[in-house]
């Protein structure tokens, strides 16, 4: 091969790689400010669902069976931050004086008959179609790494459409589809998968009205994907910025309570 020609290849080489260097310098930034959109879309939902702030929150879950009404339970949601949760179960009176406390994604239950708290899982099943993690744990701008699909109508409402993919296996969903009004980053809709892949349940987020200082949804209604009139209904009768401090989210503590 001469010189010449190993220098003009070069040069073109050159040429190519400079050509598309701008390109994928680009491509990059518009994926990462993408990324940056959609977690920015998730955080703004999730500011419309819970207040940043210390809360109380007392919430009545009633379950449907092949669209019958069945039991009713009533809860208090003791909230501070994103990381510290304790649900206190009001009724039935059977179960009062039961707790879960969430301490970042660990997650025990208290019971007045049981000596020791019992480790849980945030995806098990707490009552009809809610898992303890939709009570005790609902920050999926921390638990998710969210990616724009596209938008969708739905409802009457111009939504982004978000992918959310767990960030380990100790959340409590492992991904989750969701539907986020445009206009205002009001939650619209939420489908919820296991790792296989499998869609376990649906969320609407209803019923808009002012609470701690902010507008958000007072009603969820949870249907399970697999069982047709199957569903809770979840709603939401008071919520209050509360000075809660670290202390009181301890084992110590529950016990205390029990």
């Amino acid at each position: 091969m001469s010189r010449s020609f190993r220098t003009r290849r070069a040069v073109l080489s050159s040429l190519t790689v400079g050509a598309f260097a701008p390109a994928l310098f680009f491509s990059r930034s518009a994926r990462s400010q993408t990324a940056a959109d959609a977690r920015a879309i998730v955080e703004r939902a999730d500011e419309i669902r819970f207040p940043r702030e210390s809360f109380q929150t007392d919430i009545t879950v009633t379950n449907f069976n092949d669209g019958v009404e069945g039991d009713q339970r009533r809860y208090r949601v003791l909230s501070r931050g994103n990381d510290n949760t304790i649900v206190l179960t009001v009724s039935p009176a059977s179960e009062r004086g039961q707790a879960l406390l969430m301490r970042g994604r660990d997650l025990w239950v208290f019971m007045p008959t049981v000596s020791q708290p019992v480790r849980l899982s945030l995806a098990q099943r707490l009552t009809g179609q809610v898992a303890n993690g939709d009570l005790a744990r609902a920050n999926f701008a921390g638990d998710y790494d969210p990616s724009l699909s596209g938008r969708e109508i739905l409802d009457g409402i111009d939504c982004h459409l978000l992918e959310l993919a767990a960030t380990d296996r100790g959340v409590t969903y492992a991904r989750v589809r969701y539907w986020v009004s445009i206009v205002d980053n009001r939650p619209v809709r939420a489908e919820f998968f296991a790792l296989s892949g499998r869609l376990l349940k649906t969320c609407r987020y209803e019923n808009f009205r002012e609470l701690a200082g902010q507008m958000r949804p007072t009603r969820l209604v949870m249907e399970d994907a697999l069982k047709p009139g199957d569903y809770s209904v979840l709603e939401y009768e008071a919520m209050a910025l509360r000075d809660l401090p670290e202390r009181m989210f301890t084992r110590e503590y529950l016990r205390r309570l029990q």
